[in-house]
């Protein structure tokens, strides 16, 4: 089976790589020249990493949408929907895109899926799947094992997104037709482990982190179950799973950002130094609108919105965590 790659960045390239070693066919695009080289000489643009022999990439989009009926986006939300204008320009067969990209927009609080039914004209648009869960793509290059979810309102598409990415070796995909949990846990994670890497920043230790991925996981459900989603979500791979693998690694951007944050690093300056997106501070700013909007109960994101955004000092975030009235735990 053919595979577009949309975004030859760690992770794109990462599940290139899984394609082909499911006997896959893959075309990557990127517009990074640099990147586009180095994977056409079989070597990772981000790891130390030697690639399969049969890869390619692409500088030129029409040949890359020209080569699949397949399209996995790889690439910021932020650029999502100029991205998928461009390719609706060009795709003239009924396509389905997979979206590995986790984040809400930041205007409009749409999900990815959203975005893409906004951008690509239906009669394009064969289906949607989020493929996503507790990954860093630093370990499944090495072939590590991992446990992803394909997500989609129609369960043949979940399924053949399982069956591409599937190998008895390192990767197992599960499906699910919550396609609302799926995208907003994932998205909501990463705003969450902005805040967990801020803890470990400060110094609070283990008994924090282990608070506020509980807590975290909280705030998560609530976002899921107000957008449509079902809260059990929450606790399953996409959710819980995806949390604790990305607020307790220095692998994750998001909690290496947080943990900056911490440290009384500027923002500007974690932007400049981190080569890779963060989604979780973008994600944030999201969330709070939201939370706003619809009186949502979420005190981890607005104190973590209220740092990012100069308004308060990370080192008075614990003291007005702690300050909240006291309440019961029971659900």
């Amino acid at each position: 089976m053919k595979i577009t790659i949309i975004g030859g960045g760690a992770w794109g390239t990462t599940l290139g790589q899984v394609c082909i070693d499911n006997g896959h066919e893959v075309l990557i695009y990127d517009v990074n020249m640099e990147h586009v080289s180095k994977i056409n000489m079989h070597m990772h643009p981000f790891f130390e990493t030697q690639l399969p022999s049969s890869i390619k990439a692409t500088h030129d989009l029409n040949h890359a949408i020209a080569f699949s009926n397949i399209i996995l986006l790889s690439i910021p939300t932020k650029v999502m929907r100029p991205v998928l204008h461009e390719i609706n320009l060009l795709i003239n067969s009924p396509t389905i895109f997979i979206n590995v990209s986790k984040g809400l927009e930041v205007e409009t609080f749409k999900r990815m899926s959203e975005i893409v039914s906004d951008e690509i004209d239906a009669q394009f648009l064969e289906g949607f799947v989020a493929l996503t869960g507790p990954s860093h793509a630093e370990e499944v290059i090495l072939r590590k094992l991992t446990l992803l979810v394909a997500a989609s309102t129609h369960i043949k598409h979940a399924k053949l997104i399982q069956t591409i990415f599937s190998n008895e070796s390192y990767l197992r995909v599960y499906t699910s037709t919550d396609l609302i949990g799926a995208e907003v846990g994932g998205a909501v994670k990463n705003a969450i482990a902005v805040v967990s890497g801020a803890c470990t920043g400060l110094g609070l230790g283990e008994n924090a982190r282990a608070a506020l991925i509980s807590r975290g996981i909280l705030e998560i459900m609530r976002v899921v179950e107000f957008m449509g989603g079902k809260k059990e979500t929450a606790f399953g791979l996409t959710g819980i799973g995806d949390l604790i693998v990305t607020a307790s690694s220095e692998n994750s951007r998001n909690f290496q950002a947080g943990k900056k944050i911490g440290l009384g690093i500027p923002i500007d300056q974690i932007y400049q130094e981190q080569k890779q997106t963060i989604e979780g501070i973008r994600t944030i700013e999201a969330l709070e609108s939201l939370s706003i909007k619809n009186n949502l109960e979420l005190p981890l994101i607005h104190v973590a919105y209220e740092i990012i955004k100069g308004h308060l000092l990370v080192t008075e975030a614990v003291p007005k965590l702690l300050s909240r009235d006291l309440k019961s735990e029971d659900f």
